[in-house]
C-alpha cells in the first residue's frame, strides 16, 4: 500500500510554499499527500499581504477528518500562528498517537514577512516541540530559538546541541541564508552529520523550508532512517532549484515537479 503524509500548514495562495508546495512534494516523493489548513494567506513571490486563520474548532475537525480514516505515517507541521491552533494541534497528535513528526518552525517568510505571533513562538516550545522527531530550523529561527549569533559551523553545532537536549528531539540546523553555504547539520542521539550541498545560483527560493521539511516527513513515510530521510530530501531539494524555473515577480518557486517529464 501506498505510504501517507499529512501536512499541517499555511495555505499559499501562489502555490510556491505552505500547502500547496506540501503537497507536490510529498506527490514528488512518492506519498500519498493529505493535508489540514491552519490559515489561508494572500501571498505571492513578493511577500504576504494578508492572513485568515481557521478557528481552533476547525482545525481540530480537519484533523479528525484524517486520522479517523485515512491515517498519516508522518505529519509535518509549517505555519501556525497562533496560539490556540497551536494547542489544538498538540491535543490530536496525543489523542491519535501521530508518529514520525517533523516541525517546521516557521517564523518569517522567505520574502521577509512574518508569520507568527510571539505568544505562539513560546506555545511552540511547550506543546509542539516535545512532540517532534525532528525540528528544521534555520539559521534566524535557529538564533531565535536560542537567543544566540550563529556565524559558523561551531555556532551551528553549539545551536542545534542546545535545541535537541532541550526539546528531546533530533535537529537539523539548515545552512543558506547566505551563510555556511548549503551545508546543512542534523544533530541527533548526540551525533553530528554534516550535509554538505553545492550552493545552485539561483534566487528562486520560495518555499524551500516548506519543501524540505515534507520531503523528510515523506521519506520518514516511506521508511527511510532520519539520516537516510534528510539526505533523500536535499538531494530532492538540489534538483528542484537546480531546474531552474523563473517565475513571479520576486522570490520565486521551486519546480517541485522537475522528476516528472513534460507530456
Amino acid at each position: 500500500m501506498r505510504k501517507t503524509a499529512l501536512t499541517i500548514a499555511g495555505s499559499d495562495s501562489s502555490g510556491g510554499a505552505g500547502i500547496q508546495a506540501d503537497i507536490k512534494t510529498m506527490m514528488a516523493n512518492g506519498v500519498y499527500a493529505m493535508s489540514a489548513v491552519t490559515a489561508l494567506t494572500a501571498q505571492n513571490t513578493t511577500g504576504v499581504t494578508g492572513i485568515l486563520e481557521v478557528t481552533p474548532e476547525f482545525l481540530g475537525q480537519q484533523l479528525d477528518a484524517v486520522f479517523t480514516d485515512i491515517y498519516p505515517d508522518a505529519v509535518k507541521i509549517g505555519m501556525v500562528s497562533s496560539a490556540e491552533l497551536i494547542r489544538m494541534i498538540a491535543w490530536k497528535l496525543r489523542e491519535y498517537n501521530a508518529g514520525h513528526i517533523v516541525v517546521d518552525p516557521v517564523m518569517v517568510a522567505t520574502s521577509g514577512s512574518r508569520l507568527i505571533r510571539d505568544d505562539a513562538v513560546e506555545m511552540l516550545k511547550q506543546e509542539l516541540f516535545p512532540l517532534a522527531e525532528i525540528l528544521t530550523p534555520n539559521i534566524p529561527e535557529a538564533e531565535v530559538l536560542t537567543g544566540r549569533e550563529i556565524h559558523s559551523c561551531q555556532d551551528m553545532e553549539e545551536a542545534a546541541r542546545e535545541i535537541a537536549e532541550q526539546y528531546g528531539c533530533a535537529v537539523l540546523c539548515k545552512g543558506g541564508h547566505q551563510r555556511n553555504d548549503a551545508n546543512d547539520l542534523l544533530c541527533a542521539d548526540g551525533i553530528f552529520t554534516w550535509f554538505h550541498g553545492e550552493r545552485i545560483n539561483n534566487p528562486n527560493t520560495h518555499g524551500t523550508g516548506c519543501t524540505l521539511s515534507s520531503a523528510i516527513a515523506s521519506n520518514l513515510a516511506k521508511g527511510y532512517s532520519l539520516k537516510e530521510a534528510v539526505e533523500r530530501a536535499k538531494n530532492y531539494i538540489s534538483g528542484a532549484l537546480a531546474a531552474m524555473l523563473d517565475l513571479g515577480k520576486g522570490s520565486g518557486p521551486m519546480d517541485h515537479g522537475y522528476r516528472i517529464e513534460e507530456e
